[in-house]
């Protein structure tokens, strides 16, 4: 926690029609700090993040914003920065009126925005002079001064997101809310793009809540992480500690690059004794060939990516297993048997509930 709460939702719920989207939800947002909400596709993330923003009315408990009730309040009230998906910029207008759009809206009445208009009253000039100060400022902030003139239509995909950003930041936030912002990106562009952000946040301080199906960007660029699995946010920890303390089966399945394996009790039992009463994890990185290995798998067949060779496996009582290998180790040959080995600091214990056990 590294602050007051800036932006918080207490005991949430929305439905649409029968459906319960978000579930009882209290989240809360720090001063300083970058969260993420990671959830699988459908399970109500994006709902969550428009009732912080209130382009959603919730449909009971309450929205906190800096300590003030704004549950009823609308977005524009509410001074929270939204960047989507799409970045929905405005095709035939520039860089520049891109950006400065939300304060021209927010500080120049219809008449005061009329061309010409500068030239004859003195407290529009200031208003516009303000204006001009804080998109060159935010646009230098996001190396796109030299791009002011353009149209959107004739940026790069990464051009055009640091301009939704730069016209998000103008406004001088009370927290910024990212709607899967990298969804679009080519795999090397998302991760230059991560570091922007991370970077981005370090430098302007703001509360940062980053919504992503993605692990990796979550993992990669928050401070704490929820985990939201059907319209409930059933762990919130640091990176670190959703990794490698999952407390729910769920969400250890969830979380790893790859998929982690799940012995069921009885055959765990190779691994710890433990594994005569409970399911046990095991992630496929910490899985090893070992001649003299407790578990006894045939291989199936292997996947060759580069820098690994993911092994697909099956145990005796036709559980599928993964087991990642270097991608310059040996690989061995398809429908033979191998044993395997894992340390007892790798191993997850669940009861039958899916709730994590202690070894």
């Amino acid at each position: 926690m590294n602050g007051a709460s800036v932006l918080s939702l207490r005991n949430v719920t929305k439905q649409f029609g029968d459906a319960v989207a978000v579930d009882d939800v209290s989240l809360d947002l720090h001063a300083g700090e970058f969260v993420a909400l990671l959830g699988a596709s459908g399970c109500g993330k994006s709902t969550t993040l428009r009732l912080l923003a209130g382009l959603e009315q919730v449909g009971s408990g309450q929205v906190f914003l800096r300590g003030a009730d704004v549950t009823g309040d609308t977005a524009s009230a509410r001074n929270v920065a939204l960047m989507f998906q799409s970045y929905a910029l405005y095709p035939h207008v520039t860089v520049y009126q891109n950006i400065a759009m939300p304060l021209r809206l927010r500080r120049l009445s219809v008449v005061n925005r009329l061309p010409g208009i500068r030239l004859l009253r003195a407290p529009v000039r200031n208003t516009i002079a303000d204006i001009d100060v804080k998109v060159r400022r935010v646009a230098d902030m996001l190396r796109i001064g030299p791009l002011l003139a353009r149209k959107p239509g004739q940026l790069s995909g990464g051009q055009q997101q640091r301009v939704a950003l730069a016209r998000a930041l103008v406004r001088d936030p009370s927290a910024f809310l990212l709607d899967e912002p990298l969804s679009n990106l080519d795999t090397q562009l998302r991760a230059d793009t991560r570091d922007e952000i991370r970077a981005l946040h370090k430098r302007t301080g703001c509360p940062f809540l980053l919504v992503t199906h993605d692990q990796s960007d979550a993992l990669s660029m928050a401070d704490r992480i929820a985990v939201m699995i059907a319209g409930r946010i059933v762990q919130v920890g640091s990176p670190e500690t959703i990794f490698n303390r999952p407390r729910l089966r769920a969400v250890a399945e969830f979380i790893g690059h790859n998929r982690m394996n799940i012995l069921p009790r009885g055959m765990a039992a190779a691994l710890h004794p433990a594994g005569a009463m409970h399911d046990l994890g095991v992630r496929p990185e910490d899985l090893s060939i070992d001649r003299s290995g407790p578990l006894e798998v045939q291989v199936e067949s292997f996947a060759y990516h580069g820098e690994e060779t993911i092994l697909r496996l099956r145990a005796a009582d036709a559980t599928p297993l993964r087991a990642v290998l270097r991608g310059d180790a040996a690989v061995p040959p398809q429908g033979g048997t191998v044993r395997l080995s894992a340390p007892l600091s790798a191993l997850h214990a669940f009861d039958t509930a899916g709730l994590r056990v202690t070894l």
